[in-house]
Formats: structure tokens, C-alpha cells, sequence
């Protein structure tokens, strides 16, 4: 599939680890959430892909909520 930023082919998969922060400085207590996601890399614009895995997209859905109420 090419890059949906500049349409390049020349793309290549990568393993990685990514602590994902809530945004805001009240927020700087909560724990980060970790993902290990496969991500594709764009060798010619730089643009990467990847999707969070659920365990941790409802973590991460979760301490939106909390804020919330």
C-alpha cells in the first residue's frame, strides 16, 4: 500500500516500543501506557504508521474517561 502522505512505495516494517504520556501538565502523575506496535516507516517522507493494540487503547481510553467526570 503506499504512503498515504506522498504516495511513496519504498516502505519498510519496524518493531518498536513507544510510552505513551497523557498530554497536559495535571496529568503528569498518571503512568505511562506502553505499546509495542509494528510500525511502517516511509523511507522517503519520514511519515510512520501504526495502530495501538486494544489492551492498551482502552487504557489509554480509560484515563480520558477518569478526566472526564
Amino acid at each position: 500500500m503506499p504512503c498515504k502522505s506522498c504516495g511513496s512505495v519504498n516502505q519498510k516494517k519496524f518493531s518498536a516500543e513507544m510510552g505513551i504520556h497523557f498530554p497536559e501538565l495535571k496529568d503528569i502523575d498518571k503512568p505511562v501506557v506502553w505499546v509495542f506496535p509494528e510500525i511502517v516507516v516511509c523511507l522517503d517522507c519520514g511519515t510512520a504508521e501504526f495502530a495501538v493494540p486494544q489492551a492498551e487503547l482502552r487504557e489509554l481510553a480509560k484515563g480520558d474517561a477518569t478526566e472526564a467526570r
